[in-house]
C-alpha cells in the first residue's frame, strides 16, 4: 500500500492563522501591526510543535487587551491541520508572566486575572466590532462623497456601494460580523443597532462615525510608531495600511 504524503506545517501557514487575530482597538490584523515576534514550527512523528511570541506597543497595554490577542492566537494555531501542540507567549508586558501562566494552564481570562477580572470579555468584543462596523461605514461613505459631495447618504444602500472596493468588502464583513443585513437594499448609514437615523439626523450619525474612525486610525498610527521605537526594526513586520485606511485621518469637507 503507497503511503500517503503529508504535506509540512510551514510557519506561512501559522502566520496565515494568526492574521485571523485582530487587534480589538486596533480593528487590525496583529500580524499586520507587527505584534507577531516570532513563529518556530518543530515537526514531530505526532504533528508539528508550534511556539509563537507576541509583542506589543507598551509593556501596560489593556491586560484584557492582551488576553484577547494572546487566547485567540492560541486558538487560532491550535485550528491550523498538523498542529498537535501549541505555546503563545506575550513577551515584556507587565502581565507577561501572569498570562503566559494562565494560558498555559487552560485557565481562561476569569480564571487567570482572579477578581480584577471583568465578568466577561463577551462585552468588550461587542463594543469593538460595533466601533469596527461603525468606521468601516464611515470610510465607505466618505469614498462615495469624495466622488460626489451632493449625495443624499442617508438614502444610500449597500447596493450603491461599488462592489469588489475595500471599503465595501470591509463593511460587509463588519455588518456580518454584528448580525446585521447585508443585501442590496439595506440602507449604509445606521446606529449600532441597524436601524436607519432620520434623515435630519443623517449629517450628525455620519460626524460621530468619523470621530470613531479617526480615534481608531490614530490609535493605529500611535501604536505602529509606539511599537517601532520600543522594537527597532519591528517596522519590517508591519504591513503597510489599505488606500482607505492611511496614517492621516480622511476628511471631507464642505
Amino acid at each position: 500500500m503507497a503511503a500517503v504524503l503529508t504535506a509540512r506545517l510551514s510557519e506561512a501557514d501559522v502566520r496565515a492563522a494568526l492574521g485571523t487575530v485582530v487587534d480589538p482597538e486596533l480593528d487590525e490584523p496583529i500580524t499586520d501591526v507587527g505584534f507577531v515576534r516570532s513563529v518556530a514550527v518543530t515537526e514531530g512523528p505526532a504533528g508539528a510543535a508550534v511556539e509563537v511570541h507576541l509583542r506589543l506597543p507598551t509593556s501596560f497595554c489593556a491586560p484584557n487587551f492582551a488576553w484577547l490577542m494572546v487566547s485567540d492566537a492560541h486558538d487560532a494555531v491550535s485550528a491550523v491541520p498538523g498542529v498537535a501542540s501549541v505555546v503563545v507567549e506575550l513577551d515584556d508586558h507587565s502581565d507577561s508572566d501572569l498570562i503566559n501562566r494562565g494560558l498555559a494552564a487552560g485557565l481562561g481570562y476569569r480564571g487567570t486575572f482572579g477578581h480584577e477580572a471583568e465578568d466577561s470579555l463577551d462585552g468588550l468584543r461587542a463594543t469593538f466590532r460595533r466601533k469596527a462596523h461603525t468606521a468601516a461605514m464611515e470610510r465607505a461613505l466618505t469614498a462615495l462623497l469624495r466622488r460626489d459631495r451632493a449625495l443624499d447618504v442617508a438614502a444610500l444602500t449597500l447596493g450603491d456601494l461599488p462592489a469588489g472596493e475595500h471599503t465595501t468588502a470591509a463593511l460587509l464583513r463588519r455588518r456580518e460580523a454584528l448580525g446585521l443585513p447585508t443585501d442590496p437594499a439595506a440602507p449604509v448609514l445606521v446606529h449600532d443597532d441597524g436601524s436607519r437615523p432620520d434623515p435630519a439626523q443623517a449629517e450628525a450619525v455620519l460626524r460621530r462615525a468619523r470621530s470613531v474612525r479617526i480615534s481608531v486610525d490614530g490609535n493605529a498610527h500611535f501604536c505602529r510608531g509606539l511599537l517601532t521605537t520600543r522594537y527597532p526594526g519591528s517596522e519590517a513586520d508591519q504591513t503597510p495600511r489599505p488606500d482607505d485606511r492611511p496614517l492621516i485621518p480622511l476628511e471631507v469637507r464642505s
